[in-house]
Formats: C-alpha cells, structure tokens, sequence
C-alpha cells in the first residue's frame, strides 16, 4: 500500500492523560503531529476546565501546533435545554482558544433506541448548526460501534446531515476500532473531517466484545486493519488529520511516551510506504 502525500498527524489527549494540557502540546510537537485534540473528560490538570483559552492558544502557538478539536460534547444526541447550555459554552471556549470543530458522541446507554433516535439526532443538529456557526466551527459527529450506542453507522449520520442539508456545518469521525464494531464497510471519505486511530491486539477478545480499555497504539499486532482503512480514506481523497486515541491502561502507564506515539508512526507510514515524509514536510 503506497500513499503519494505524507500523513497530518494529530494526537488526543486521550494518548497521555496524566500529563497537563502543556505538557502533552509539548509531546504533540517532540513527536512530530501537527495537530492535537484537547479533553473536557479528564482530571482537573489534563482538562481544558482547567485553564483560560487565550493561555491553551498559546501553548499550541508557541509549538506551531493546530487546536483541531475540543472532545466532546457528550451525549450530543440527547437534545434539551441543558444540552444547548452546554454547546454553547464549549462552543465559545474552542472559539476562544483558536479551535476547528467540536467532536459530538452520541448516547450510548441503550435507552435511546428505536425510530425515536433518528428523530433526536436530527433535532439535535438543528439544534447545533446556528451554534456552530456562530462560533465558526464545524461538529464532528463519531459514531460509535458499540451495540448499545444510539448512534452506530456511518451512514445514519451521513443521510441525517444531507437530508438537513447541513453539509457545510458538519463531518463526521472516521474512528477505525468504532468502525470494526459497526461491521460498515462504506468508508465515506468526502464526509470525513477526521481519522481516530487506536488498535486491539489482545487475541482473546471477540470483536463483539471489544471495549475502550482494549485500545492501544497501532503496530504489528493489530486486530482492526488501520492500514486498509488509513490506506483506503486517504487514498479516497479524505485531505485530514489522523489522530491516535488509545483508551488501555498499559498506553496511559507507558513511561517512553515519545518512543511509544513514534513507534506507532513509524509503523503505519513504513506499511504505506511513506518513509517518514509526514516529517520531513513539516
């Protein structure tokens, strides 16, 4: 597999979630990303709660680095009063510190099921569009694979976008375990803004029951096909970030983090033939 253009690579937060905000922008850019994902969800020192925008610009600034997106409105699909409250306020925040889009994850509690679920996740882009705009971002809807998410494929949040015809408003998460668990083969690339990239090595683990803490870097072992699925979107024309979100334990204890995120790197650019470009056009 040969990709003709070097990989933009970014890296969650979710990759190193015992560092500070500054510490893990600094590792962004030791690394080589070009972009990072920062977190409402972790503890106080990881947390974007934790520091005023203007000083998280800066930081990312300073290490000529991207703010791509704020992770997440969560669950974006449960659409009520309280909800816009919170959209609206993280919305400013990402305004503020100089971020693109905002990631949207559905509810994923198995109470939010049947044609009802179609109904909110339209009613909640309604919703979101005008405070999206108003804040010149863009929302990235993620499905999530799991049995018990509200929002599994794709190609719900595809048909649900264009039928809204809120194209310029939003894309969606191409996330490469999320697909695996959906069992969808239609990749979508023109729709996608950006590429979540974890793997599962574990050999024991059905596919069915594949969880977050199964989640690590990509490399030799790897359950869920990264390459194909990284080769096929950028091959397709989708011109995004690719950004690591490990969830596991043994990532988040790792102490070598440089060597653990450029191991990773190396690994899928050696696959598609890229011989570290992504580097070397910096």
């Amino acid at each position: 597999m040969k990709i003709d253009k070097p990989i933009q690579w970014a890296l969650n937060h979710m990759v190193v979630p015992n560092l500070s905000i500054e510490q893990f922008i600094k590792l962004a850019a030791t690394v080589g990303a070009r972009a990072v994902e920062l977190r409402n969800d972790l503890a106080d020192h990881a947390s974007i709660l934790s520091m005023e925008p203007a000083d998280v610009r800066a930081l990312a600034e300073a290490e000529k680095l991207k703010i791509l997106t704020i992770n997440a409105l969560y669950p974006f699909n449960d659409w009520n009063e309280q909800r816009a409250e919170q959209a609206v306020k993280l919305a400013q925040y990402a305004a503020d510190c100089g971020c693109e889009a905002l990631v949207l994850v559905p509810q994923c509690d198995d109470e939010n099921v049947g044609d009802i679920r179609h109904e909110k996740l339209r009613e909640a882009l309604r919703g979101l569009a005008p405070i999206l705009k108003q804040a010149g971002l863009i929302g990235f809807v993620e499905p999530l694979g799991f049995l018990k998410s509200s929002l599994r494929l794709k190609s719900e949040a595809v048909a649900a976008i264009n039928e809204l015809n809120l194209n310029a408003d939003f894309k969606i998460v191409h996330d490469t375990f999320h697909h695996i668990l959906a069992g969808e083969e239609q990749l979508f690339a023109q729709e996608t803004g950006l590429i979540h990239v974890s793997g599962v090595e574990d050999p024991n683990v059905k596919v069915v029951d594949m969880l977050d803490a199964h989640r690590v870097m990509v490399g030799p072992n790897d359950r869920l096909e990264n390459i194909a699925q990284i080769s096929a979107l950028l091959s397709s024309g989708a011109d995004v970030h690719c950004s690591f979100e490990p969830f596991a334990q043994s990532v988040h204890q790792e102490k070598d983090t440089v060597a653990m995120v450029s191991n990773s790197i190396e690994f899928i650019e050696q696959r598609l033939e890229i011989n570290n470009l992504s580097k070397l056009a910096m």
